[in-house]
């Protein structure tokens, strides 16, 4: 080969930038739209393809960088993750490790002020299945419903603000019968 043009033109497609033009799940392609070109189907660059695995596909239109060993692009590979104008960065400090969802979900990390949060979009659920248990250490803050299926052991005072029912029987409104006035003790609740 020596085409000084085609040989210009291998350089120039060792490394080239470029935007998600169509995604492909199966098996898991791209085709990026580089300049006038749009390339094949290419894979794309995950964190981890072992026996562990991230799976994250990405987006339409969302920026590239194409690698392309000996120039070819139909050998390429694709590394995805640059912010763009067309879809800026989500974060904007040191310290903070963000995933947005195209939800609106968001997990995040500070590292600075040392606050875990994530706020599912409405209707959001979330479904966490431990079989060895979960240990949580600290004071816990709940809002809402709560239902239990199976026993519970308290450890330490437990304080109602309303009323505790159990089978049936208030814990403040339940009458007592064969009442005596004096020292004698009451029968069992009705």
């Amino acid at each position: 080969m020596n085409d000084l043009a085609s040989l210009s033109r291998l350089i120039e497609n060792i490394i080239r930038y470029g935007t998600i033009a169509v995604v492909q799940m199966k098996p898991p392609r791209v085709r990026v739209k580089t300049g006038t070109l749009t390339t094949t189907w290419l894979p794309w660059i995950a964190l981890r393809a072992g026996a562990d695995r991230e799976w994250n596909p990405p987006t339409e239109n969302e920026q590239v960088l194409l690698f392309s060993p000996s120039g070819q692009l139909a050998n390429g590979v694709v590394l995805t993750g640059l912010f763009s104008d067309h879809i800026p960065a989500n974060g904007d400090r040191e310290g903070l490790h963000r995933i947005t969802y195209r939800d609106g979900t968001v997990i995040e990390y500070d590292s600075i002020t040392h606050h875990l949060s994530a706020t599912l979009t409405e209707g959001g659920t979330t479904h966490l299945v431990s079989p060895g248990g979960i240990n949580l250490v600290g004071d816990i803050t709940h809002k809402g419903n709560y239902t239990q299926i199976g026993n519970q052991k308290v450890t330490g005072k437990v304080t109602v603000s309303a009323d505790v029912v159990a089978a049936g029987i208030s814990l403040v409104k339940h009458p007592h019968i064969g009442v005596t006035p004096g020292s004698g003790m009451t029968g069992k609740p009705v």
